[in-house]
C-alpha cells in the first residue's frame, strides 16, 4: 500500500481553488518597466503597473541609481540598528518627511512591513483598532496581529465609525485606512476622519501607497489633496508606485518615530534596503515634486479620455478619479475570461477576485500610468468593448 503524500491536504486546497476559478499565476516580464512589455514571450500593452508617473525607467533613476552603487556598493550589510543606515537612507528620510511636511520619517523596506511595524508596536491587548472593511490585506493583517480589539466598519462610513469610536473604552484607540483604495480607486474622507479621531481622542493611520506622488498639486500624496495636517496622523507611504523606485516609509510626529524605531520589529530585524536604492529615490523626489506636474496632467488626462470612451452595457466601469480603475464583472469565471481575451490580443489587464475583492465583485484592475499614450488608452477601449460584446455571445 503506497504511503500518502503528506502534502495531499494542501494538493487538495489547490484544486478546489483552481475549481473555483482563484488560482493565481505568475508572469514572466522581461524589459523595463513600461507600458510596452514583453509577457511569456508575446508583446504586451500593459494595464497592470503601479507605476503611476512612468518613473521606473526614468533615465535619471537609472543614472543615480548607477552613482549611488559606486558609492555605496550593492547590499547595506545589516540592519538600520546595527551597520546598515547609510548616509544615503537618512538624507532620504529627512527629504521624505520635507516633501510630506511632517517633522519625521522612517524608512522600511515595503509597505507591508511598515503597517505590521506601526501597527504592531503601537497597539496591543488593551488596545481598539477601527478599520474599514475595504482595508489593504497588510493593515488587516497588522491588526489581528497587535492582539487589539478589532472593529471593521463599513466602507468609509463616518457616522458608523463615530458610533464605534463613542462606545470603545479602549486604552488607545487607532483608526486604520487606505487613502486610496487599492482596488476601488477611490478616496478615504479624510477631513471627516480626522475630525471623529479629534473628538474621540483616536490616532488616524493612513496608508497613502496608491496616492503619494499622484494627489496634491505637488504630489505630496493625500494630505497635500485635502490641505489637512494634524500631530495625530501617522502618515505611510511607498516607494515603488509612483516613486518608481522600491521601499515605502512612515511620517509623523518626532515621539511616534523615535517610538517606532525603538520598538517596530520589522523595522529592527530586518537588513536595511541597499542605500543605492536611496539614492535612486533622491533623485526621484524632484521629479515627483516641482517637475511633476505634466506628468500628473497627462496622467489625469488619460484619465478622463478612458471614462469619457468607455460605454459598455453590462460591465460597470466604478467611479474613481485615481489611476486605479476598477471595471466590474461579476462572476469570477467571466473576470477571467475577459483578462484572456484582452492577452490574446496584446492587452494586459488583470482578473482580480475574491477574497482580494468581495464576492460578486470579480473586476479588471485597469492601471493608468502617465507613459501610456492616448492611442494606448483608445485601443484599451476597443478591445473591451469588443471583450464585452463576444463574451455575451
Amino acid at each position: 500500500m503506497t504511503a500518502a503524500s503528506p502534502w495531499s491536504g494542501l494538493r487538495a486546497e489547490l484544486d478546489e481553488r483552481e475549481a473555483a476559478g482563484l488560482t493565481r499565476r505568475r508572469r514572466l516580464v522581461e524589459g523595463v518597466q513600461q507600458p510596452d512589455l514583453m509577457v511569456d514571450g508575446s508583446p504586451m500593452l500593459s494595464f497592470c503597473s503601479n507605476d503611476y508617473l512612468g518613473l521606473a525607467s526614468h533615465p535619471d533613476l537609472i543614472a543615480a541609481l548607477h552613482l549611488a552603487s559606486q558609492q555605496a556598493g550593492v547590499g547595506s550589510g545589516a540592519s538600520h540598528l546595527i551597520t546598515g543606515h547609510h548616509r544615503l537612507h537618512h538624507e532620504l528620510e529627512e527629504a521624505l518627511a520635507s516633501f510630506v511636511g511632517l517633522p519625521r520619517a522612517l524608512m522600511f523596506s515595503t509597505g507591508y512591513m511598515a503597517n505590521l511595524g506601526v501597527v504592531t508596536a503601537l497597539m496591543g491587548r488593551d488596545d481598539a483598532i477601527f478599520a474599514d472593511r475595504l482595508n489593504h490585506a497588510s493593515l488587516n493583517d497588522a491588526a489581528v496581529l497587535s492582539r487589539a480589539t478589532l472593529h471593521r466598519f463599513p466602507h468609509n462610513d463616518v457616522d458608523a465609525l463615530a458610533g464605534l469610536l463613542a462606545a470603545s473604552k479602549a486604552k488607545r484607540k487607532l483608526v486604520i485606512v487606505d487613502a486610496v483604495f487599492s482596488m476601488d480607486g477611490d478616496l478615504a474622507p479624510l477631513p471627516q476622519l480626522l475630525e471623529v479621531c479629534e473628538r474621540h481622542d483616536a490616532w488616524l493611520m493612513l496608508d497613502d501607497a496608491h496616492g503619494f506622488g499622484v494627489l496634491g498639486s505637488g504630489g505630496r500624496g493625500v494630505l497635500e489633496h485635502f490641505g489637512v495636517s494634524s500631530p495625530r496622523i501617522i502618515y505611510m507611504a511607498t516607494l515603488g508606485k509612483a516613486a518608481g523606485v522600491f521601499g515605502a516609509f512612515v511620517a509623523g510626529e518626532p515621539e511616534l518615530i523615535e517610538y517606532l524605531l525603538q520598538k517596530s520589529r520589522p523595522y529592527i530585524y530586518t537588513t536595511a534596503m541597499p542605500p543605492a536604492l536611496a539614492g535612486a529615490l533622491l533623485a526621484a523626489l524632484p521629479l515627483i515634486g516641482e517637475h511633476g506636474s505634466q506628468r500628473r496632467q497627462q496622467l489625469q488626462s488619460l484619465i478622463t479620455a478612458l471614462r469619457e470612451g468607455l460605454h459598455l452595457q453590462r460591465w460597470q466601469l466604478d467611479p474613481s478619479s485615481t489611476p486605479i480603475q476598477p471595471l466590474i464583472i461579476g462572476s469570477n469565471d467571466e473576470a477571467v475570461a475577459a483578462s484572456e481575451h484582452l492577452r490574446e490580443r496584446g492587452v494586459l489587464v488583470p482578473a482580480i477576485r475574491p477574497p482580494t475583492v468581495p464576492q460578486g465583485t470579480a473586476r479588471l484592475r485597469i492601471s493608468l500610468s502617465a507613459a501610456h499614450r492616448h492611442e494606448d488608452i483608445q485601443h484599451l477601449i476597443e478591445v473591451l468593448h469588443s471583450a464585452e460584446k463576444d463574451l455575451a455571445a
